[in-house]
């Protein structure tokens, strides 16, 4: 399996912490899956290799071997399913061009779509702040950037005030191994920084080369970030939203209003076209579920040639 030249980064750390960030798992559920990534990582260093570059053909022998170790079932399904995970988080993340674990003949197989709202969810997701308030007026311009350019939480979180050309409304982002790219901003998210620029500019965190901070000009971080859209998620009657959530409904969005593939891939930055397009694949789903749902023949099994 390729890895595109990340072989010598952790990535299971990587993974962990995505794990307890951005999905915001308790300690506890990180730790189980630490200790089942844990076995596979052993697993793979007897077989000479990592656990990031395993074949489904090495998976299979991996399973083999938890079973004539004597677990249970139960516990070889959960560690088959943190692997299927940590797999999921690098293709999704660009690291590998195929998920090997997605046809694993195992226990409590699951699909591994990312979870994305709707446009009516996201808009409102993003008026429940109170833009009256300096936190709200942070808050929306914040959801309404990351939503607009497909931001990752920690890109969010790293953005400058040089990186935001408003007039040409672009901005650079710093991603992951220090790449950039450039991306456009939206007109609503460029309405909101406009609105949001001057009070952030009038605070005594105006001297901070960071655009997002605390009323105390301390930068935010990913973490902060994730405990506030979950806390503005259940305002708004939504769960399971987290701040990638946000990256996979702008995505998807596109890809549901049109947007060609490559251009998805270039404005969130993969490496690899295959990791777009599971974008593609969860709109095809979509819409099969909407037209089933809402189509007058879509359910009706005809039994008669039309004729008689």
């Amino acid at each position: 399996m390729e890895i595109h030249g990340e072989s010598k980064r952790d990535l299971v750390s990587e993974y962990l912490g995505y794990l307890r960030v951005e999905k915001g798992l308790a300690e506890r559920s990180v730790a189980s899956y630490a200790r089942d990534l844990e076995r596979l990582q052993e697993w793979s260093a007897r077989e000479s290799t990592s656990a990031a570059e395993l074949e489904r053909s090495d998976l299979r022998k991996w399973i083999a071997s938890l079973s004539r170790e004597g677990l249970a079932p139960a516990s070889v399904a959960r560690m088959v399913s943190a692997a299927r995970g940590f797999y999921k988080f690098l293709l999704i993340d660009g690291h590998i061009r195929k998920h090997p674990a997605e046809d694993l003949d195992t226990p409590q197989r699951t699909a591994y779509l990312p979870r994305f709202l709707t446009e009516a969810e996201m808009e409102r997701l993003l008026a429940v702040p109170d833009t009256t308030t300096e936190n709200g007026l942070r808050d929306r311009t914040l959801f309404e950037l990351m939503y607009s350019s497909g931001l990752r939480v920690s890109e969010a979180a790293g953005l400058r005030i040089s990186d935001i050309e408003l007039a040409a409304g672009l901005l650079t982002c710093h991603g992951k191994g220090n790449k950039q790219r450039r991306v456009p901003i939206g007109k609503s998210a460029v309405r909101w920084l406009q609105l949001y620029l001057p009070v952030r500019n009038r605070s005594e965190a105006r001297a901070s080369p960071y655009l997002f901070l605390t009323p105390r000009g301390v930068k935010l971080t990913p973490e902060f970030i994730q405990v506030a859209i979950k806390k503005y998620a259940k305002q708004a009657g939504l769960e399971g939203v987290t701040p990638h959530t946000l990256r996979h409904s702008f995505a998807t969005h596109l890809i549901q209003n049109g947007a060609d593939s490559r251009s998805v891939q270039a404005l969130l930055g993969h490496t690899d076209i295959s990791t777009t397009q599971i974008y593609t694949h969860m709109t095809n789903r979509h819409l099969r579920q909407t037209y089933d749902r809402h189509h007058p023949r879509a359910t009706i099994t005809q039994t008669k040639r039309d004729s008689d």
